[in-house]
């Protein structure tokens, strides 16, 4: 193979024939699809590339077996454009990582892109994430070896933990070369039920109150005044105060049932005001978009924590970080940015996750910043005992993208 070239393998043969290569020389590969997740994790020290990019199209679609096949190349907007015909959605609606980290945009983001991030959206807190609609996958490991596992039916769960391992593993373990996923019809209709003004902990309270519901709250974001302006409805982005959202969707003879319940059990938090289902369907295109975290270069960290100890986990931050922080998933899902420093306050966060027992991730920050400090949460040692190993296994050599998640592997 040459140094400093980007392969496009037309198939899962050629790819595999490219690995294999690469791994005889060990030369070091970049691993991606359209490259627009490319400054999220540690800068690669690759010179050589190999894109999915060309391994493109739906090879299943079973309306009415609710169930979607399609090569990893494949853009996210052809099948959603796809689903859409048929009233279908993917239900983890996934989100738009792609609109933070300044990689190339051209062509957008590949399905193989999203299920090799685990890209998840507002509504994981009701169906999940990506990874748990991934019922099967075709892939090739870093000897060159076509692996697959799972099934195109929902029943069949052979090889389902190999499947939900390489989700996620942003390119490390295994170059994913077709997805299986199953589908779900899109809801008919979307209200939903916006508060001004609280407070983190009020908000935390409220989004928390609103899922221990049982009228099936789909989505619930909390965000600053600062935030709020970045919105594209311009009504809202001139509120100048903090907005805390909360979804509920479905079929429309439930929902004046169900926001009516809603309203009576969250009236202790104050007003509230109502978004019908295009307002609605636009609030969220953003949020899922992730419009509230453009515009801006400084450093965001996304954090994964208990819901009932997110606002804590903010508190605890801001007494020692300047920062600003919106709230997604109940409070389970923090994104969080610090104004430019030379370790994009990493020393600070890192110490006060720990004490929370929570885990970070660095989604945006320049190249220097990526290299000196853990872009992926520090593990513990049994845990990163594991890794080592899920490495050894699927990439001996260590060339699918070394070093992106974890220094040395």
């Amino acid at each position: 193979m040459y140094v400093n070239e980007t392969y496009l393998p037309s198939g899962e043969q050629e790819l595999a024939a490219l690995i294999a290569q690469a791994a005889g020389e060990k030369l070091p590969l970049e691993i991606c699809g359209n490259r627009t997740k490319r400054n999220i994790g540690r800068p690669l020290q690759t010179a050589t590339r190999v894109s999915t990019g060309q391994m493109r199209g739906i090879t299943l679609y079973e309306p009415t077996e609710l169930v979607l096949s399609a090569k990893a190349g494949t853009p996210l907007a052809e099948i959603e454009a796809l689903l859409e015909k048929n009233n279908q959605e993917l239900a983890f609606e996934p989100c738009h990582l792609d609109q933070l980290s300044g990689g190339e945009q051209q062509g957008g983001a590949t399905i193989g892109g999203v299920f090799a991030v685990n890209a998840s959206g507002p509504r994981r807190v009701l169906r999940g994430s990506a990874r748990d609609h991934l019922i099967g996958v075709r892939a090739v490991n870093g000897m060159g070896e076509i692996v697959k596992s799972g099934g195109r039916v929902m029943k069949n769960v052979t090889g389902y933990d190999l499947a939900r391992g390489i989700a996620g593993s942003w390119g490390t373990l295994a170059v994913l070369t077709e997805v299986t996923m199953k589908v779900l019809p899109k809801a008919e209709d979307t209200r939903s039920l916006l508060f001004l003004n609280l407070p983190d902990e009020g908000a935390v309270n409220a989004m928390c109150r609103a899922m221990g519901s049982p009228f099936e709250v789909s989505g619930t974001v909390h965000l600053p005044a600062s935030f709020v302006e970045r919105l594209s409805m311009p009504d809202i982005a001139k509120l100048g105060q903090p907005v805390t959202a909360l979804r509920i969707e479905n079929f429309a003879s439930s929902l004046d049932y169900r926001t009516g319940r809603l309203h009576e059990a969250l009236q202790p938090f104050g007003a509230i005001y109502e978004l019908d289902d295009a307002r609605s369907r636009a609030f969220w295109r953003d949020i899922r978009n992730l419009t509230f975290l453009t515009g801006s270069d400084w450093p965001l960290w996304r954090i994964s924590t208990a819901p009932d100890k997110g606002a804590k986990l903010v508190s605890a931050l801001k007494a020692q970080l300047e920062c600003t922080a919106a709230y997604e998933w109940s409070g389970g899902l923090i994104w969080v940015e610090v104004p430019p420093a030379t370790d994009s306050g990493a020393a600070v966060l890192r110490r006060i996750i720990a004490e929370f027992g929570a885990d970070a991730m660095l989604v945006r920050a320049n190249a220097t910043s990526r290299a000196a400090i853990d872009v992926f949460q520090p593990l513990p040692e049994v845990n990163m005992g594991l890794i080592r190993r899920l490495k050894e296994a699927f990439d001996p050599q260590r060339i699918l993208s070394p070093g992106r998640m974890y220094a040395g592997i």
